[in-house]
């Protein structure tokens, strides 16, 4: 038993670096990128992966983690330390979430919703009260006049395309991957 449980702890702490690594890579391969921070990639993906298969505090943990490495990675664009505590530790912890949603079928598209939204309320409370003193009356081919407004159209502009792209990723993958998203090998490891 207690061989079985580090042979499973061990396997959790590859994929957790494994998944961060490609994480990082495709956070790098941006589809598209906004003028002050934000952008359309699939770097959630393998993160909402390894929740979904270690569950909830190792997804957080994994969340953490990939914050902390895109803002040095990736040149945080930040506003003061506000700004980097929310719009990277803050923001991407909670697609860890998705962890909750483990083992549980299709539930695992509203674990990848709700962390998403999550992220995206962090991004739109950041934007409201730190970056609103960059507000342009003009962005997206819109006029603005109203912080509450142009945070919502801003952050939301790329995390509903995030959003739709990785439930697609993950509709595609469900039948082919089932087992491996549902975890079904890491469980039976545990029984």
């Amino acid at each position: 038993m207690k061989r079985t449980k580090s042979r499973t702890r061990l396997l959790m702490l590859c994929e957790a670096a494994m998944m961060l690594a490609l994480a990082l890579i495709l956070n790098r391969l941006k589809l598209w990128e906004m003028p002050q921070g934000g952008s359309v990639d699939l770097a959630m993906v393998p993160i909402f992966l390894f929740a979904l298969r270690w569950g909830l505090g190792w997804g957080l943990i994994e969340g953490f983690i990939f914050g902390l490495l895109q803002m040095f990675i990736d040149g945080a664009i930040a506003w003061g330390w506000q700004s980097l505590l929310l719009d990277y530790l803050v923001a991407f912890t909670p697609l860890g979430i998705a962890g909750l949603f483990r083992g549980k079928g299709k539930g695992i598209f509203a674990g990848i919703t709700l962390g998403c939204l999550l992220r995206f309320i962090v991004h739109y409370i950041s934007g409201v009260t730190i970056y609103a003193i960059t507000m342009p009356t003009e962005c997206l081919g819109m006029t603005f006049v109203n912080k509450w407004t142009y945070s919502l159209v801003y952050n939301g502009s790329y995390m509903l395309i995030d959003t739709v792209i990785c439930l697609a990723i993950f509709a595609l993958l469900y039948k082919p991957l089932d087992k491996y998203i549902q975890a079904r090998d890491v469980l039976a490891q545990r029984s």
